[in-house]
């Protein structure tokens, strides 16, 4: 360990370090502000044009006690000369309110062995003893590594502005971010008045003279600089997470309700909609409770809206039977699933990919319907417009399965260009031709003409019991598996419009990782370091996951093994008792495997955070065939 006294430190010109990368966190306890101080950063960062991926560190508990490892609360940022897709493997700089709070991403293994750690050093002369025994144990713990630890007086120095450092450290510590990556000021202070001024302008100078005063001390004592050079803005940019780029999207689609109940890590969503929604004639309905909500959002879609509900994986669970209702009904619906850690209310404030399975399969009975899943933050945009396509084209439920990787990452992507073809057309209510039923099912293709309530001679009753094409309820067994062929040839149809997924490297070769979901840029980052050590491995990325995307089995025989990479839990091979034979595998490689016939292999993780690249590579090491690599 290298300690530095800031005393120490008075560079007369700092040194300039140029990168490709840089790789920063702001940690603190909950209600510090870290994550708001990283949020801004990492927007202005992106509105200069670099590439960014950022990550929010949230702890399982809404208020956990101060200064416990468990309590980490902060905002991890990438940022790149060249877009960035995924959060990579080590943080190069962090600045922590406490040394508590390091000392869990230390035991995370989230620090780069050579990282740069900026502490607040008032703890070292606290007037409690445990504290500042902590402080010691806290640095004896720290001092086996390489780290340099800067202490900085951040307390001390935002008292000379305000008398409650504790909302005021965030933005001395945006200024000294500020210094150390010679960001543009000016971009800075505009993202503090878009999220301060509507508060009162007083507040909005006060955060912007903490702002100065944690640049102009990092100025005086930090003797050194980090350049990551941004790439040439070609096109307008957008800057926003999953969560919004979701909510965005359904807005863009034409959707009029959405209907929900507030859960981790999927509210967010709503409280986006609940902004902007009424300005294009949406509604954003908080039910009681998840089952209401699922409800309302089905009753809308009767009555010829376009609706959507959001929820996460405890929510799936609550809606399922409703679920059930909208397939037999067939009803139009757009699902939003922001997955989380489980089971049952597991991780709150983490991501996991677990809940495939279930969306696809949990529902009672036969159920068939239609499950996506964007890979980007821009794909969580543009998915909703393709979800409210098909659930309305098809008569069926669609499910978009993001992930709390998207949801609280931000980045930026193209400004989407507008298309009024994305939107749903005008109500079409002619009478309805005599003769015509409500549910007058094509043979080939399963698909039946919607009738709205209020069109004349459209009358029908709407039943949940197995029905006839009338919606007349009938037990007979020739009508029940009729009617099941129709709804399940549905998905036979979308398949035969989809075109096989693009194989990322050589079609061919020893190894091809399949994923889906958010780990596309790790995975995708883990092929091309691989190909650099003489590998020959490729990758596969999936975003329809019912019906799968078609060729598959074609793509897969290219290579020698085929795995999937996920966020979920899967047996390993040596543990007790695990074989062969009872190992549960990923879901999606439980789901290719039963698809395909083919012998597809899982490498899973369910740290409570997104996979790392140089963990995939370890992965793909252990993985390669004798000869895999030249």
């Amino acid at each position: 360990m290298t300690a530095t006294t800031s005393a120490t430190i008075v560079p007369t010109k700092p040194r300039v370090r140029r990168l490709p990368e840089h790789t920063l966190e702001i940690v603190s306890d909950s209600g510090e502000g870290a994550q708001k101080c990283g949020q801004i950063f990492g927007a202005v960062c992106a509105k200069m044009g670099n590439g960014v991926w950022t990550v929010e560190i949230i702890p399982a508990e809404i208020q956990p006690p101060p200064r416990i490892p468990e309590g980490a609360s902060g905002f991890r940022i990438r940022i790149g000369e060249r877009p960035v897709t995924n959060w990579g493997d080590s943080t190069n700089l962090v600045v922590a309110f406490n040394e508590q709070v390091l000392l869990a991403r230390h035991r995370l293994e989230a620090l780069a062995p050579d990282a740069v750690l900026l502490v607040e050093d008032k703890w070292a002369s606290d007037e409690d003893a445990d504290i500042r025994a902590a402080w010691e144990a806290g640095m004896a713990e720290l001092s086996g590594q390489h780290y340099r630890i800067i202490p900085v007086p951040m307390e001390v120095e935002c008292l000379t502005l305000v008398d409650n450092p504790r909302k005021g450290k965030n933005m001395f510590a945006l200024g000294m971010l500020a210094c150390i990556y010679t960001s543009d000021m000016a971009r800075i202070k505009e993202q503090i008045a878009e999220t301060f001024r509507k508060k009162s302008e007083q507040v909005y100078e006060q955060n912007v003279a903490l702002l100065m005063l944690g640049y102009a001390w990092a100025e005086a004592h930090i003797d050194f600089r980090i350049e990551v050079p941004p790439a040439p803005v070609t096109e307008p940019l957008i800057v926003m997470n999953g969560n919004e780029a979701l909510g965005l999207g359904a807005v863009a689609a034409g959707m009029e309700l959405c209907a929900m109940y507030p859960i981790t890590p999927a509210t967010s969503v709503s409280h986006y909609l609940s902004e902007v929604f009424e300005r294009f004639g949406g509604v954003v309905h908080q039910a009681e409770d998840e089952i209401a909500a699922v409800g309302v959002a089905i009753g809308a879609s009767y009555a010829g809206k376009v609706a959507l509900t959001v929820t996460s994986g405890p929510g799936l669970a609550l809606k399922t039977e409703f679920l059930g209702l909208a397939v037999m009904t067939e009803m139009p619906l757009v699902l939003i699933d922001v997955q989380r850690g489980g089971p049952s209310t597991g991780l709150p404030t983490k991501v996991e990919q677990s809940d495939l399975l279930a969306a696809m399969y949990a529902s009672p009975g036969d159920s068939p319907h239609v499950v996506l899943a964007p890979a980007t933050i821009e794909e969580c945009f543009h998915v909703m417009i393709t979800a409210r396509r098909i659930a309305e084209a098809f008569r069926t439920v669609v499910m978009v399965l993001s992930d709390a990787n998207l949801a609280t990452g931000v980045t930026p992507f193209p400004r989407p260009k507008l298309d009024a073809r994305w939107q749903a057309a005008p109500l079409d209510l002619p009478p309805v031709a005599a003769g015509q039923h409500a549910y007058d099912w094509n043979e080939e293709t399963g698909l039946s003409p919607r009738i709205i309530p209020g069109q004349p001679g459209g009358a029908y009753t709407v039943t949940g019991l197995s029905h006839d094409n009338r919606s007349k309820v009938a037990y007979s067994s020739g009508v029940h598996q009729h009617s099941s062929a129709m709804r399940s040839r549905k998905l036979a149809v979308l398949q035969n419009m989809l075109t096989p997924p693009p194989v990322y490297g050589d079609d061919q070769g020893d190894l091809l990782l399949v994923g889906w979901g958010s780990t596309k840029g790790a995975i995708e980052e883990a092929v091309d370091r691989a190909k650099r050590e003489g590998m020959r491995v490729s990758s596969v990325h999936l975003r329809f996951l019912s019906p799968l995307e078609p060729g598959l089995k074609a793509i897969f025989a290219k290579f020698k093994k085929v795995c999937t990479v996920e966020i979920n839990y899967s047996d390993e091979l040596g543990d007790p008792f695990i074989t062969e034979e009872n190992r549960r595998r990923g879901q999606l490689s439980w789901l290719l495997r039963a698809t395909t016939l083919v012998d597809v292999d899982c490498w899973t993780r369910v740290p409570g955070e997104p996979l790392r690249p140089g963990s995939i590579v370890d992965a793909i090491r252990e993985r390669m065939p004798r000869g895999g690599a030249a």
